[in-house]
């Protein structure tokens, strides 16, 4: 007893586990590129504002006081004195540059307003303050 024969199926290549492994790959590739973030600053704890808002561009000048005081300028420690001709220095022939202050929120109300003051000093500063968005 012969059976029938059976047609021949052309061979065929299934592309849909290869198209979700493709996806895979992407969807790892955007989440870890989420993760990667430019940091100026030294690590200090900001303070939270509800109306805080991502910085438009990348701040060419960073200021960090620390919980204890300490004032860094582009991760450089500097002397709150000579914070002006420093900034005049990195500032070069711009017209204006943006000055970030990183103030950690243990830091004293005065140290802050004391470098405040020293950055106003520098023609076309114009400060800005680094919070952390509240949730």
């Amino acid at each position: 007893m012969r059976l029938p024969e059976e047609p021949d199926i052309p061979a065929q290549i299934n592309i849909v586990p290869m198209i979700d492994v493709i996806f895979a790959i992407l969807t790892f590739f955007i989440m870890s590129t989420l993760y990667l973030t430019r940091s100026e600053g030294l690590p200090v704890n900001l303070p939270k504002a509800a109306t805080a808002k991502a910085a438009a561009k990348a701040a060419p000048i960073t200021i960090t006081i620390d919980s204890i005081g300490d004032i860094s300028l582009n991760r450089q420690p500097v002397n709150l004195n000579l914070l002006p001709e420093e900034i005049q220095r990195l500032k070069g022939n711009s017209p204006e540059i943006l000055v970030v202050i990183n103030a950690d929120e243990s830091s004293s109300h005065g140290n802050v307003v004391a470098v405040m003051d020293r950055v106003r000093q520098v023609e076309g500063a114009k400060l800005a303050i680094a919070t952390q968005k509240s949730n």
